[in-house]
């Protein structure tokens, strides 16, 4: 499902959401409207885990209507190591030759996530999985725009957000306002980091469009990822109950403790660390995951 959030020429960045409702996550491409070029910003690569199947369906959506549209890939860019779906931007990266790119704190998430494997050998924590590993407060273009970076741990120790023009790429930090805000107890997430990069993000422009990764569409509604600053404030489920760090953190924290780990965070997040690649194959020609058991300990169950 995709939507057109119509731009003047040489006015506010074109950004089309597609959602992908397998795991409720949004794709984006964001384009200069004078220059036509483009980046991809957390793509899904399709996986069944009832088969094992992987597919490309998603992602080449994202290549279809870039290629619909006369667009030139500049960018592939993810927000944070994903746990509940796999990043194409490995598959991306082969298909178009375009550099990747994630936050630099992804280094720290692949040490985490090496221990819990056992991967060490196979998998280094340099972050040299990508092209490009960005900083907070770092800058680069998409054809003309002005692209910067801001780091927001809380849901991941290397969540980053990308501020184009009048748009923000906010991730699974806040959801929609009937949605609230993100979990934050993944190994190495944090309450209170994230109650703090929620407040950076909110302290951007009140008509600033924030664009979420992912949409549970509460009460059954349709899927919706776009809303703004000033709408955040007046109108999430969550900032209207707390009112400050200390009472975030406490109805973050319970809330946490209710709810099941994502189906795909063990599947993924051995892919995602490196870079939105599968294992190497084994000596059968086939790639196998790795499930650790009882490495979460303590998350609810079903």
């Amino acid at each position: 499902m995709a939507t057109q959030n119509a731009s003047k020429p040489n006015g506010p960045p074109i950004v089309n959401g597609f959602f992908e409702k397998r795991t409720s996550s949004v794709q984006y491409v964001v384009a200069d409207p004078k220059t036509k070029r483009c980046a991809i910003i957390d793509p899904v690569l399709d996986f069944d885990p009832k088969s094992g199947a992987t597919g490309s369906r998603s992602a080449d959506e994202l290549l279809a209507y870039i290629a619909r549209e006369g667009y030139q890939i500049e960018w592939i860019l993810d927000t944070h190591p994903h746990a509940d779906h796999f990043s194409a931007a490995g598959y991306l990266k082969d298909r178009t030759g375009v550099p990747t790119a994630i936050g630099e704190k992804v280094v720290e998430v692949q040490k985490l996530w090496q221990g819990i494997y056992n991967i060490a050998g196979c998998c280094p924590a340099d972050g040299s999985q990508w092209d490009k590993l960005f900083a907070d407060g770092e800058r680069f273009m998409i054809g003309n725009m002005n692209v910067e970076v801001l780091f927001t741990p809380g849901h991941t120790l290397a969540s980053i957000a990308y501020v184009i023009g009048d748009a923000a790429f906010i991730h699974d930090t806040i959801f929609m306002p009937d949605g609230g805000t993100a979990r934050a107890d993944f190994p190495g997430g944090s309450a209170r980091e994230l109650w703090r990069s929620i407040q950076r993000i909110l302290a951007l422009p009140d008509d600033t469009r924030l664009f979420t990764g992912h949409d549970y569409c509460p009460g059954g509604r349709k899927p919706a990822w776009e809303s703004t600053v000033g709408q955040q404030k007046a109108e999430n489920i969550h900032l209207k109950r707390a009112k400050t760090e200390e009472e975030f953190v406490a109805l973050r924290e319970a809330r946490d403790r209710e709810l099941p780990m994502p189906k795909l965070i063990l599947h993924s997040l051995q892919v995602n660390i490196r870079g939105g690649r599968l294992p190497e194959p084994e000596d059968n020609g086939k790639c196998y995951l790795k499930i650790p058991l009882d490495a979460l300990d303590g998350a609810a169950w079903d």
